[in-house]
């Protein structure tokens, strides 16, 4: 029987925060950006349990958040610092196994079946990983662990914060028979409107119903939701997890339908995700551009491209395209950009000695990139960023 372990960090973003701001604690944190007296642009990012409490979650726009808890601490993201927590925390889980899936920043499966006979029994190294990560971080993980990543994940949900729930394999139609069904894994807000229809409120309710039953009226996300209901997956621990994707967006201080403003904040998004691209050692072949209109309606445009690329003109380019086939009949609150379909450098079939010039616009970026490492990221700034 394997031993799976799903680790998920307390309110991260929140929790690093009221650990660099002692004076934050105890009081409701939310990591966004400044509410402006109520009037925000932005959504909330994360935002610590004190805040929950008033009924503030992630994704909530900050104005809405600021009615239901104007008293909290708002402040606006810190991913270096984040990001730099997050590698401490990576690097005591992998003093335990190589077996290390990161899902995000903040939490990972790992596969510690192998560790047992040198390191001891799972729940001891459980706890050790726990009490490792507090004195390394100063922070509290909540963690599952059961024979599959599926258990794992549910088990450190359900006692947050700083909890750890165990799943015996004997203990496992118990463990899932009273949770609601939206706790199986596919199950939206569409599918559970008509589970309940069904008569299936409870994951053990669905897993009474047989596999043909299933089947028929769902078809194969039927037969995907009846081996979780029944506590099966065989699904590994992938440690070479790679990204989708890589993006940014960014919400203005006004809607605007300025095509300068527009194509100008393209560039500069363009810029970030290629640098990032270029830090992780990734190529993309898709460009995705998404729009939020004045009225809240979301809507992407994507182009798969021939070539894999790497520059914020190149990424820029393909963007602006997306971009003219966009109708401005209103005005604009967001605007993002994300590379997908990602390659490791050094996979391209195509051989950069052939395209001297793009070569030539990739060692320039790699260049600016180490400036900004050393001296700041404000060290350097295009011409148009200056208007």
């Amino acid at each position: 029987m394997r031993s799976i372990l799903h680790v998920d960090m307390d309110a991260f973003y929140a929790s690093v925060e009221q650990l660099d701001h002692p004076e934050y604690k105890g009081r409701p944190v939310i990591v966004g950006a400044d509410p402006k007296g109520g009037q925000g642009r932005g959504v909330v990012a994360a935002c610590s349990y004190e805040a929950r409490k008033f009924g503030v979650r992630s994704a909530l726009p900050i104005s809405r958040a600021w009615k239901l808890c104007p008293e909290g601490v708002y402040v606006r993201p810190r991913m270096k610092r984040y990001v730099e927590v997050s590698h401490q925390v990576m690097d005591v889980f992998r003093r335990y196994t190589d077996l290390v899936e990161p899902l995000s920043i903040d939490e990972a499966f790992l596969d510690i079946t192998g560790s047992v006979a040198l390191l001891g029994p799972p729940d001891k190294i459980a706890r050790s990983i726990k009490r490792e990560i507090r004195q390394a971080t100063g922070l509290t993980a909540s963690v599952g662990l059961a024979p599959n990543k599926f258990l794992a994940k549910i088990a450190s949900d359900l006692k947050k914060p700083d909890g750890f729930v165990i799943v015996e394999e004997k203990e496992i139609e118990t463990f899932l028979r009273d949770l609601p069904i939206s706790r199986l894994w596919g199950v939206g807000p569409k599918t559970e409107v008509r589970l309940h229809e069904m008569g299936c409120r409870t994951i053990g309710q669905f897993a009474a119903a047989s596999r043909e039953s299933v089947v028929r009226s769902l078809g194969s996300l039927g037969e995907h939701l009846y081996h979780l209901s029944h506590g099966r997956d065989e699904r590994p621990v992938v440690p070479d997890w790679e990204p989708k994707s890589c993006g940014t967006e960014t919400t203005f201080d006004e809607d605007t339908d300025n095509r300068e403003l527009l194509l100008r904040t393209i560039l500069e998004l363009s810029d970030h995700v290629a640098e990032r691209l270029r830090k992780d050692g990734y190529r993309a072949r898709k460009v995705t551009l998404k729009l939020r209109y004045s009225n809240f309606s979301t809507h992407t445009k994507q182009q798969s491209l021939d070539k894999l690329i790497q520059t914020g003109e190149e990424i820029a380019a393909v963007a602006r395209g997306l971009f003219s086939q966009f109708p401005l009949n209103r005005k604009i609150r967001l605007i993002g950009v994300s590379a997908g379909d990602l390659h490791r450098n050094g996979h391209d079939p195509q051989q950069l000695t052939l395209f001297p010039e793009r070569n030539e616009k990739e060692k320039l970026s790699h260049t600016v990139d180490e400036i900004k490492e050393k001296f700041g990221i404000d060290s350097l700034r295009r011409g148009s960023q200056l208007l």
